[in-house]
């Protein structure tokens, strides 16, 4: 068991799955404002990052995981023009993310599906490309939710996922530290007005395993290539793999 799965948006009691879903319903409607300010809009610029890694093997047919209000999903189906299922636990959170589709005319594209990550409904083999975007940190089972996205990969498929990390250099681990300890939590209390949430969230990114130890976890589970890109001072890593 990996740190951050024993870590719980509100109470040691009951599943982390169950109550990540419920945290996640809650903040739904402030979620995307939080986001991109809390990031100072650089979230955007990670996803784009992503995107070009990902045009690389040219995928068609692509699975989001954890996919949220579909941030990550919809920017994809713009840049490639690729049909992208995007799934997620919270149908708050979906639901937004239904509604982004629309206004952007993408129902075509994209498209949305209650998921769990560990037990995926898909066939093996089904995907050109899984993507997930600052949502594997929250899986329950971390491997079981990483092997899954290998089973639903074709051969030669690719794995992009961006996760939020702690920087490993001076000085900015220590200024991310005071930030996360101090401006996340705060700020996003008293917007989301959900207590717990961003306590959660920054708790999370601490004790996620990031870097060379999550391109261990992939080679174990199968993935290949695997590698890491730390973003803006290793606020953010890009991990690339292939099935």
């Amino acid at each position: 068991m990996y740190k951050q799965e024993t870590i719980k948006p509100y109470s040691e009691e009951g599943s982390k799955a169950t109550q990540v879903e419920a945290m996640f319903d809650n903040i739904a409607p402030k979620y995307d404002t939080l986001n991109h300010r809390l990031s100072w809009n650089i979230d955007r610029y990670w996803r784009n990052k992503a995107i070009g890694e990902l045009a690389l093997s040219h995928p068609a047919k692509i699975l989001d995981i954890a996919t949220g209000t579909g941030d990550f999903a919809i920017l994809t189906a713009e840049k490639l023009k690729a049909h992208v299922t995007a799934t997620d636990i919270s149908n708050g959170m979906m639901q937004i993310g239904r509604k982004k589709v629309a206004d952007r005319h993408l129902d075509e594209y994209v498209t949305f599906e209650r998921q769990d990550c560990t037990a995926l409904s898909y066939p093996n083999d089904s995907y050109d490309a899984v993507i997930a975007a600052f949502g594997i940190r929250n899986f329950q089972d971390l491997e079981q939710g990483l092997k899954e996205m290998y089973r639903v990969l074709k051969p030669g498929g690719a794995f992009c996922v961006l996760e939020l990390t702690t920087p490993v250099a001076t000085p900015m681990k220590q200024l991310f530290r005071i930030y996360s300890n101090t401006v996340l939590p705060v700020y996003g209390k008293l917007v989301s007005k959900d207590k717990q949430a961003y306590s959660y969230l920054n708790k999370s990114i601490e004790a996620f395993p990031q870097g060379e130890k999550m391109m261990e976890i992939l080679r174990r589970i199968g993935f290949s290539k695997a590698d890491f890109k730390r973003l803006t001072f290793g606020i953010c890593t890009l991990y690339i793999a292939y099935k």
